[in-house]
């Protein structure tokens, strides 16, 4: 059985939001890996592979913002300060 699909269909914003999308659900299972990973060797590659997949994700969420498809709103002071004050004393916990 072969699937053909029209590419016509799909512009380039949709295949960027895909592109974007894939690029979330690999680094997460390879940060997973490398978490749960018990030999070094291995880990170390784990490591590498989510390293370049980061790369990739950062190079196409620029790409999105850069053309308007990715909109970001920033932060309120005051909601940066909650957050701090919620999460601040945790480092030291570890």
């Amino acid at each position: 059985m072969q699937i053909q699909i029209d590419s016509s269909k799909f512009d380039d914003k949709t295949i960027m939001q895909d592109a974007l999308a894939s690029q979330k659900f690999l680094t997460g299972g390879f940060n997973t890996y490398a978490n749960e990973c018990v030999t070094p060797k291995v880990r170390n590659e784990f490591m590498s592979i989510l390293t370049e997949e980061h790369q990739i994700q950062s190079e196409v969420f620029d790409e999105m913002q850069k053309r308007g498809w990715y909109q970001t709103q920033p932060a309120e002071q005051a909601k940066i300060n909650q957050t701090k004050s919620k999460f601040g004393g945790q480092e030291a916990a570890y």
